[in-house]
């Protein structure tokens, strides 16, 4: 099996690179096609060059903006991928059973299963976990000065100085349809049920079932917005009554103003409207 490495130079897990090359050579993969990338936003050129030389497996390594920067940039291709995570939140790799254990994500990687998984399209980029425009967009764009000292806490730390975020009005249609009208704090698109380091927003989500989940946060002030963190937090987020959620194939949202927005936890400009769709069984991806 052809091999290549894309990797995030800034991230490490365990010993790092050095042991990453070790523990493929140990498996058997001596020669690997491999590119250290500084930033994520160069992954797609790594991944498109590895493609281009018959790559027949493609081992990202960092965390999930790198992940959604080669998900987008497999296109239609059937090459599998597979992942060491190597980031602060990795919510793909965790939600796929993937650890922080080297050894173990190259066992998967060469001798795990493979499965087809949906993933997301805002607009035209491809998310893997989740789109979100509003309070979660602005918690993560203010945690990633703190990430490299806080580690997750930076998520915790951000969000509490969002708490006074103002509102939006929107308009969401879901596959078609007026789904929503009214005041919100946080639109939600996801691909799967584990968001923000592990909390269970949507419970039903499944990546191989061709629907995204879809929540809107409509809490006004940072009262109703923690009484809804809150129940998110121990797992019954459909319960507040600051939450309504869904399933759909296509999401059309218009807001009456320009609110940030994130993919994968990794913060973009603002925009005043948006659509989001689902692409089923696009990727193949390794797992246990």
């Amino acid at each position: 099996m052809k091999v290549a490495v894309v990797a995030h130079a800034g991230k490490t897990v365990g010993g790092g690179l050095p042991e990453l090359r070790r523990t493929l050579e140990q498996a058997g993969v001596s020669d690997p096609l491999w590119t250290e990338v500084p930033k994520s936003k160069r992954a797609p050129a790594a991944v498109e060059q590895a493609l281009a030389e018959g790559a027949e497996l493609i081992l990202a390594w960092g965390g999930d903006g790198m992940v959604r920067r080669c998900v987008n940039a497999l296109k239609d291709s059937q090459v599998p991928l597979a992942i060491v995570p190597a980031g602060t939140s990795n919510l793909f790799a965790t939600h796929l059973g993937v650890g922080r254990d080297i050894e173990q994500a190259v066992e998967v990687a060469l001798r795990g299963d493979r499965r087809r998984l949906d993933v997301g399209r805002f607009d035209d980029e491809r998310f893997a976990v989740m789109a979100g425009a509003g309070f979660d967009a602005a918690m993560i764009r203010g945690a990633d000065d703190l990430k490299d000292r806080l580690g997750r806490a930076a998520y915790v730390v951000s969000g509490a100085s969002q708490l006074d975020s103002e509102s939006f009005e929107a308009k969401i249609k879901v596959d078609g349809t007026r789904w929503y009208k009214g005041p919100a704090s946080c639109i939600l698109v996801g691909n799967v049920g584990e968001l923000f380091g592990g909390i269970e927003v949507f419970a039903d989500a499944k990546p191989d079932d061709g629907k995204l989940e879809v929540g809107v946060l409509t809490s006004e002030g940072p009262v109703q917005l923690v009484r809804a963190a809150a129940r998110t937090a121990i797992g019954s987020a459909e319960k507040s009554p600051f939450v309504r959620v869904t399933q759909a194939q296509s999401v059309k949202v218009k807001l009456d103003r320009k609110v940030r927005y994130e993919l994968d936890g990794g913060d973009r400009k603002k925009v005043k409207s948006f659509e989001v769709e689902v692409e089923p069984e696009a990727i193949t991806v390794c797992v246990p």
